[in-house]
């Protein structure tokens, strides 16, 4: 149950994150809140490595692994995230992000030959199924487009090539806290390169009033991406990337009550949240 157990507070951490991220974004933009989140977990966990552990484990050859899982998450993946969030609105783009398990599955079934059994593949089934009901366009909601869902799903696509890169990596070299401070770090590199690259550095403006916000979202995500790692190095693929991308159900709790100026709940909000507990339950008592 430990995989699991932590996978769970994951996504719990994850939608915390996502509510905050809602709120900053109405005073800075998320390129901000990208950056704030990299260079805070990158600060927070290599100050735990250096204290904690050899540093000679950074020549492990699953540092590889870890440098191209972060070249592709949380690098791009939070940034289309982010994106989705403030164009779709919380309750929406954490849903359709959270179509993840499916690519995730198909891909540790070629790559890493899991074989998890059917109660997992149908808990998966039931979350996806949960995912859709959620993303589903309600009345008095304010106006989006339909492209802007290519932001959330790209997100899921990317997230689930990189776990099954970040579990090859675990294999090699089970240490949560120097993957993801690989990963972080070389998100933020590969991040800012790219801001530099395209002439977007002028979007980082910093605005006092988004600090609290972002702040709390950048420590929140610090703790999420350590309990992602921890859970995908004891548990498989297959299992606990369904049970992180529990999120939506989580996410569409919190946006009902911090959120209700912003985002709206209803019948089928709720019918999709009961679908993704059942899907959660077959996952972890398969």
């Amino acid at each position: 149950m430990g995989a699991e157990l932590f996978a769970l507070l994951a996504a719990f951490g994850w939608a915390i994150e996502a509510i905050l991220v809602r709120k900053g974004a109405r005073y800075a933009s998320v390129s901000l809140a990208v950056l704030m989140s990299f260079t805070v977990t990158a600060i927070v966990l290599w100050t735990v490595n250096v204290w904690s552990f050899p540093l000679s484990l950074l020549h492990s050859p699953a540092i590889f692994y870890f440098m191209l899982s972060g070249s592709i998450q949380p690098a791009f993946v939070r940034f289309l995230h982010y994106t989705g969030i403030v164009r779709l609105g919380a309750s929406r783009a954490g849903p359709v992000r959270g179509i993840a398990p499916l690519f995730a599955i198909v891909i540790a079934f070629l790559v890493l030959a899991e074989r998890p059994g059917l109660s997992v593949y149908l808990g998966a089934v039931l979350c996806v199924g949960g995912i859709w009901l959620l993303s589903y366009r309600r009345r008095g909601e304010s106006e989006w487009k339909k492209i802007d869902l290519l932001f959330p799903l790209g997100a899921a696509l990317l997230t689930g090539i990189s776990q099954n890169i970040r579990k090859l990596g675990l294999l090699i070299l089970p240490n949560p806290f120097i993957a993801a401070a690989v990963t972080t770090t070389t998100s933020l590199l590969v991040f800012s390169l790219s801001l530099v690259v395209t002439r977007q550095t002028g979007t980082i403006k910093l605005d006092k009033k988004c600090l609290p916000a972002y702040g709390s979202a950048a420590l929140i995500s610090t703790v999420a991406q350590v309990l992602t790692f921890m859970s995908l190095s004891l548990g498989d693929v297959s299992v606990v990337v369904p049970l992180v991308n529990t999120n939506p159900l989580f996410i569409v709790i919190l946006s009902a009550l911090f959120l209700k100026d912003l985002e709206k709940v209803t019948g089928l909000v709720v019918t999709g949240a009961i679908l993704m507990v059942g899907g959660v339950t077959l996952i972890t008592y398969r």
